[in-house]
């Protein structure tokens, strides 16, 4: 089968729906926890199903150079390899190449392998070779991604070769079975991202990347480039803000109509010994949780608040334990999805608004 979209409710512009692939259903709005060498660090595939993850991400540039993609190929494609049998979308590794420097030409881009110095070349028809043979549900184009602020040429440069790529990317395409996606550019600029965004949906994509963003800009910034790219991109796609994690960026990402997104926050927060909350997120390392009895938050359902006080969790992190990394990974995915689960369920009763300016409100109190 295909991978489709369809429209289940909406509230506004704020919308829910179900995005049929290969392996499973997920609903949307929804966020993807990041699996960038083939593992969420710390987690396993059923930590991750007993978080509520429905759809994992996996880094094409770095499962190319370790461990090959013909190796996980043999192993079951990344689905067996991973031993995840649910929806996989794979980022074509744009982003990453981009903190290399790379040697950037019509043709592709080259750089340095992180792990042995070797030249390693780029193409879009490569990396669309590539993850079809990691055989992701969802594969990414390859774009041009530049750091914000930037010019207005040379943002334009990289968003028009960014479409030229993206034309050379379907040309490639070969499995029927898997989707590929294309990618909105143009900065911070709403006039580009327009533009961006009507020539990418000429290209025909089932469903639209917006990159680029998370890159160095305001939220304001951030939110002016995603209300012009939305009003360009066809309602019956679904529509992936692409690197963004944090609760007040998706709730405003999610009044904008964005359907997806993944980011490291959670996991990466959690290695650094801090927590996310309702009422705020917080650092597990401060000295009045040394004993402290109570969990982190007394409604989450995760392991780590059923069973571990904030004193414990807080002798972990100082003892630079593996456990304490680990446990707070669970419990920060455990709320970034339930927190989609409730955007879900709020969008779908007609009261998005009205549950966005609560949470805002409860974040705001101090810890």
């Amino acid at each position: 089968m295909s991978v489709t979209w369809r429209l289940a409710a909406s509230d506004g512009a704020a919308r829910t729906g179900v995005l049929a692939t290969p392996h499973g259903e997920i609903a949307t709005p929804a966020f993807m926890p990041v699996g960038t060498r083939g593992t969420v660090k710390t987690l396993d595939s059923e930590d991750l199903q007993r978080c509520g993850a429905e759809i994992l991400l996996a880094n094409t540039y770095h499962l190319l150079l370790r461990p090959g993609a013909e190796v996980v190929a043999g192993l079951g494609e990344l689905h067996g390899f991973m031993a995840w049998d649910g929806p996989i979308l794979t980022d074509s590794g744009g982003y990453q190449v981009f903190s290399l420097n790379p040697e950037i030409t019509e043709s592709g881009v080259a750089f340095k392998s992180i792990y042995d110095g070797s030249r390693v070349e780029l193409t879009p028809e490569k990396a669309v070779s590539v993850q079809e043979e990691l055989g992701s549900d969802i594969a990414m184009v390859l774009d041009v991604l530049i750091g914000l602020p930037a010019s207005e040429g040379e943002t334009r440069a990289a968003m028009d070769r960014t479409l030229r790529w993206a034309e050379r990317s379907l040309a490639v395409r070969s499995r029927a079975d898997r989707a590929l996606w294309g990618i909105v550019q143009g900065g911070s600029d709403p006039n580009l991202r327009a533009r961006s965004a009507g020539e990418t949906a000429k290209l025909g994509f089932a469903g639209f990347g917006i990159g680029g963003l998370s890159v160095g800009e305001s939220p304001a910034a951030r939110n002016r480039a995603v209300t012009a790219v939305v009003a360009e991109l066809p309602d019956a796609a679904p529509r992936y803000v692409m690197g963004l994690g944090d609760t007040e960026g998706i709730l405003d990402c999610v009044e904008r109509g964005v359907d997806l997104f993944d980011c490291v926050l959670p996991t990466r927060l959690a290695r650094h010994g801090k927590a996310l909350s309702r009422k705020g997120d917080f650092s597990m390392k401060r000295a009045e949780w040394a004993t402290f009895e109570g969990p982190i938050d007394e409604e989450c359902p995760c392991v780590a608040c059923r069973r571990y006080s904030r004193g414990y969790l807080r002798h972990l992190i100082s003892t630079k334990e593996f456990l304490g990394p680990r446990l707070l990974s669970i419990h920060n995915l455990t709320y970034t999805l339930a927190l989609m689960a409730d955007i879900r369920s709020a969008i779908a009763a007609g009261r998005f608004t009205d549950f966005r300016a609560t949470l805002l409100r409860e974040r705001d109190t101090a810890i």
